[in-house]
């Protein structure tokens, strides 16, 4: 069985792992300046055979970042609104018309779904942009991101994971 995994991901509780927010434990065999640079060290470490199950990425110095994508207008809420209202009134307009009880294909839920859709999507994206009062006249996206990024691995095998980050290292810049 594969385990798609990620850095924020949740579901499923991997077997072994603590369910409540823990520290880390472990000895330090490299550090990162980006998540991507620690991320390849440790599919090196896969790469050569090494048990990364003894292996953890941890972001240190973490930081709130928002990214400012763009100025907000009534006529961007307004359209934005209407557009994800559309969208979900035409999943509920056919999923409708998919257990109508007509003969034929009947459009008219899809249509009412559709048009609904687009008028509470438009009138909700209103009142919450209205409530803003013209404070946050921007729309932006969050990320989190560390300042560096520690792999840490415990202590029966960190001497090796030193030795393979090393050779990883040496690899790259010579």
């Amino acid at each position: 069985m594969i385990i798609v995994t990620g850095p924020f991901m949740s579901g499923r509780q991997a077997p072994g792992l603590p369910r409540l927010p823990t520290p880390p434990s472990g000895w330090p065999i490299g550090s990162y300046a980006t998540y991507e640079e620690a991320q390849r060290a440790v599919d090196h470490l896969a790469d050569n055979e090494f048990p990364v199950a003894d292996v953890t990425i941890v972001g240190v110095d973490l930081m709130l970042v928002e990214r400012v994508i763009g100025k907000l207008s009534w006529g961007k809420v307004l359209g934005t609104g209407a557009l994800s209202g559309a969208w979900f009134g035409l999943f509920v307009g056919l999923l409708l018309s998919l257990f109508s009880n007509a003969e034929q294909i009947s459009y008219a839920p899809v249509l009412v779904g559709l048009g609904a859709g687009v008028l509470f999507g438009a009138a909700f994206a209103a009142m919450s942009y209205a409530s803003t009062r013209g404070r946050r006249d921007f729309s932006s996206a969050s990320q989190l991101v560390a300042g560096r990024y520690d792999v840490l691995c415990q202590p029966r095998n960190a001497e090796k994971g030193r030795e393979l980050l090393a050779r990883l290292a040496m690899g790259s810049h010579g």
